[in-house]
């Protein structure tokens, strides 16, 4: 294999199943088309947000879905039936092997904690790449994506689609216009609860058939399959090594707009007044206190922002003067600022309150576009996208941050973001980068 990426022999042991899913011919008239013709894509993933993500890029009228990569080989089947040309693999590594001179682009909508091993393969291999949300597990790795995604000059966008919409993008320029001062302080939330407070079942279960546990695991350590929806399809969400919890699934969105309208950077601090993980899953209820540097449209020298989950939500004392009687939605975020404050549910049209002071006044409409085809359009020169790695690294540092946090409820920790680390808390160290499993390395990752 390319020295990018490094593999035992092991994993290889089921080549031949993914490799009797593989169309043996390739899609005529496509491997010499220039990206100005048409976008030859790959997609990391089969079904779930991946079949979302691949659709809404297959719809697209200059894209051709050449080849997909997915763990659970019967979950791409269907997919054959739409696009009889295609190519499947169980092997992310061997599609990348076998089929990068064949495309431009990819999706990688897998679970968080590949998104860094197979974006960052893809820029290896120099293809453009459209990252789910949040855009790694690690906070390491999100800066390191970020940085080669610069160095390459790839096209990179992270799968935050309303960050596309004119819902937001409208919240964006009423608060950049200063419709409602500068801001004081941010409350954010989400009803979700990707959370578990069981304690690991003591079993192991039958490997259904077609599921490559090994290649699901991917970078995290051995352990034994549990079956009943336990980590697959969805609820590895819940879990450590797999997912971010709740604030890692729904703050990208939700945090998006309030870290774009202020155009933050890093945080200075990050302090847990919620339940802390267990030793394999994430708790619900979390509450993240944020310090961040003053901007241009916030107050300084520093600003508050919370995060709340689950059951969790800000205080009547907090919401009361700017909501009266109004019930907050069971998403969003509510920026109270010096002139008034503005409600932006997630996911509608933002509310400037309190209502009769800003009657009459004329307020911005941003149109939307399409989150997917910009993403197109940029691999085939046309514009730029609104979300690339430059802009998603640092927005999804601060929400993993924040899970890391939860880690240490009750301590201010200080974040040092020039050295990625916590200067007060070194225990933290090991929940900023996590080593890969032997076998499993990936230049610009697994250096040490």
């Amino acid at each position: 294999m390319p020295g990018s990426i490094r593999s035992s022999r092991r994993v290889f042991l089921k080549q031949a199943v993914a490799t009797a899913f593989a169309a043996p011919a390739f899609i005529r008239n496509l491997s010499a088309a220039p990206p100005s013709e048409v976008v030859r894509h790959a997609s990391f993933g089969a079904s779930g947000m991946a079949g979302a993500d691949l659709g809404a890029i297959a719809s697209h009228p200059k894209v051709k879905l050449v080849c997909v990569a997915d763990v659970d080989l019967p979950r791409a089947e269907a997919l054959k039936k739409k696009f009889p040309e295609l190519r499947v693999y169980q092997d992310w590594r061997q599609l990348l092997d076998k089929e990068a001179k064949n495309l431009d682009s990819v999706n990688v909508s897998t679970p968080d904690h590949m998104h860094a091993p197979i974006g960052m393969g893809a820029m290896h291999h120099g293809l453009h790449v459209y990252g789910q949300k949040p855009l790694t597990h690690d906070v390491y790795e999100s800066r390191q994506l970020a940085k080669v995604a610069a160095e390459k000059k790839l096209v990179t966008q992270m799968g935050i689609q309303i960050h596309s919409s004119s819902e937001y993008r409208t919240a964006v320029a009423m608060i950049q216009s200063g419709m409602i001062g500068k801001v004081k302080e941010v409350h954010s939330w989400s009803s979700k609860k990707w959370g578990d407070s069981e304690p690991l079942p003591g079993r192991e279960d039958v490997v259904p058939e077609g599921l490559d546990w090994d290649q699901w695991l991917g970078v995290c350590k051995v352990r034994p399959f549990i079956g009943g929806g336990y980590y697959h399809p969805g609820n590895w969400r819940k879990r450590l090594d797999f997912g971010t919890g709740t604030f890692g699934d729904m703050g990208c969105h939700i945090f998006d707009p309030v870290f774009k309208a202020l155009d933050l950077t890093a945080p200075l601090t990050a302090h847990s007044t919620g339940p802390a993980p267990s030793a394999t899953n994430w708790a619900n209820d979390a509450v993240v206190h944020f310090t961040f540097p003053e901007t241009k449209y916030a107050v300084g020298p520093t600003f508050p922002i919370t995060w709340y989950d689950g059951d969790q939500r800000p205080s009547k004392e907090i919401t009361g003067p700017v909501l009266g009687n109004r019930p907050l939605p069971d998403q969003g975020s509510l920026f109270i600022g010096e002139k008034g404050a503005l409600l932006l549910p997630h996911i509608a049209p933002p509310i400037l309150l309190p209502e009769n002071r800003f009657e009459g006044v004329e307020r911005p409409q941003i149109a939307g576009s399409n989150h997917w085809h910009q993403f197109i359009d940029a691999v085939m020169g046309n514009g730029t996208t609104l979300a690339p790695f430059s802009y998603a690294g640092p927005l999804t540092e601060s929400v993993l941050l924040g899970g890391v946090a939860t880690h240490f409820p009750n301590q201010k920790l200080e974040w040092d973001a020039a050295n990625l680390k916590f200067a007060n808390q070194p225990d933290a160290a090991r929940l900023i980068r996590r080593p890969y499993r032997s076998g499993w390395e990936v230049t610009g990752l697994s250096e040490i």
